[in-house]
């Protein structure tokens, strides 16, 4: 690697995020340079499909002019204002009021942020604003569920349910617990069915809330689908049962559709795929396409009241971001909306979403492979020594690193979370590209699986 290459450079000036940074310092990244619908190409001129759309994000791939030209237009009109002070611009009421009209049912104002993680970080201020107003200023804690994710910020990182990401950070707080994972694959006991295995997830979420205190709970937090997971789909019966018995304590339910919302699903929330009735929905990524930073967070009318009396107690709002509701982003946001109508993009997803999953599912009798479970466009794959015992690879083999960095030489982008392969391409993908990218994971499958053979490091874990 020459000195002054972009490859050093990078590793000479940039901390990487959510990176192995050990690895990286010896090994550099993987620089992208340009995209084009569904595919980018690095530095070096090798081409990908990304089957991650980013992160989670880049729902109208990599090249929608429409939206650069939003941004253009606004930055020309009115490049920055903000919605402190009562001041405010008509980005931010347009985006509004589209988001509110397609909104799953009880959803009533907008708060604007900047990132997923703020939406979430808000909603926790929101959830302890809510019961201080109602006279219970002890309801302070929050459930979240492990292998959930909803963010990074302090806060966030608390609620989520992601190991390494307070492993040396001196996290969680206190006050952020976590029910289970709801992997009916990993987890369930022989002769469970989807239905009785959601029941006890409910059973022990009662036994949760029941230790820690039912009046000190302020909120449940939950991705309709699990994301940072591994795209952990919930079994059939999980969303009525834990609802049931949030209802009963009087515990709000946060909704994290920043991966889930705009069509992901099969549906333009997560919350109308399963049947989810919370009191405020968090949303980012695709609510511009990725195109610009912005996030928002919806509220119930009850949650709303509670910050209209709060105000009236204590007098301004204390709370805001300086670039939350940024116009260029704003009209961005509102253009990718318009898209999505236009061009019926929940509708693409319900006419490709079959064969995208009956690919993936066909290699069930692959045998690096466990498990494959989606819906809509996004999927999760599940790696396994001992299919029969659902006995895992030892952690340490990184098994899913290997199934990543072969799908990489094979022009393909994944995710491996764990030992789970995560899938959530734009939602533009058509049906040839949804051949191909099948086709890619095969060839890493089968790569990976090759390099394994005569690795004794690589027998089931006990």
């Amino acid at each position: 690697m020459h000195p002054n290459s972009l490859h050093a450079r990078d590793i000479a000036s940039l901390v990487h995020q959510q990176t192995d940074l050990d690895r990286h310092s010896r090994e550099g990244a993987v620089l992208i340079d340009r995209g084009e619908g569904c595919r980018v190409w690095d530095t070096d001129g090798r081409e990908y499909i990304e089957a991650m759309a980013g992160l989670w994000c880049a729902s109208l791939g990599f090249s929608e002019r429409r939206l650069a030209d939003a941004a253009h237009r606004q930055m020309l009109k009115l490049p920055y204002y903000h919605t402190f002070f009562q001041k405010g611009h008509e980005p931010a009421v347009e985006l509004a009021e589209r988001l509110l009209a397609v909104a799953p049912p009880g959803m009533t104002r907008v708060l604007f942020q900047c990132s997923g993680s703020e939406a979430n970080d808000a909603a926790i201020k929101l959830a302890w604003n809510y019961w201080g107003v109602q006279g219970q200023p002890q309801r302070r804690k929050f459930i979240g569920r492990t292998r959930g994710y909803h963010g990074n910020t302090v806060a966030t990182v608390s609620l989520s349910g992601q190991p390494h990401m307070h492993q040396g950070f001196g996290l969680p707080l206190p006050g952020f617990v976590h029910a289970d994972n709801p992997n009916y694959y990993r987890f369930h006991e022989a002769g469970e069915s989807e239905e009785a295995f959601s029941a006890r997830m409910a059973a022990n979420l009662e036994a949760l809330i029941q230790q820690e205190g039912p009046d000190t709970v302020a909120a449940f937090f939950g991705e309709p689908v699990q994301g940072g997971g591994g795209a952990i789909t919930p079994p059939r019966g999980y969303w009525p049962a834990i609802q049931a018995v949030l209802k009963r304590h009087g515990i709000l339910l946060v909704a994290d559709e920043v991966i889930c919302g705009f069509g992901r699903t099969g549906s333009m929330w997560g919350c109308d795929t399963y049947g989810i009735e919370p009191d405020m929905i968090s949303c980012a990524k695709q609510l511009s396409a990725a195109y610009q930073p912005i996030s928002a967070l919806l509220v119930s009318s009850r949650v709303h009241e509670a910050l209209l009396e709060g105000s009236r107690r204590h007098g301004t709002f204390g709370h805001g971001y300086t670039y939350g509701g940024h116009p260029v982003a704003c009209a961005v946001a509102v253009e990718t909306l318009k898209i999505y109508e236009e061009r019926d993009i929940v509708g693409h997803v319900r006419d490709v979403a079959p064969a995208f999953l009956r690919g993936l599912e066909a290699f069930r009798d692959h045998p690096l492979v466990g498990d494959v479970r989606g819906v809509g466009l996004i999927a999760g794959v599940e790696l396994m020594a001992d299919k029969v015992a659902r006995q895992p690879y030892p952690a340490a083999a990184g098994v899913g690193g290997r199934v990543q960095a072969a799908c990489e030489r094979h022009g393909l982008i994944v995710r491996a979370i764990g030992d789970r392969i995560a899938f959530t391409p734009p939602l533009i993908l058509d049906h040839a590209e949804t051949a191909e990218l099948c086709a890619r994971f095969g060839r890493g499958l089968d790569a990976a699986w090759a390099e394994m053979q005569g690795k004794p490091d690589l027998a089931a874990a006990e």
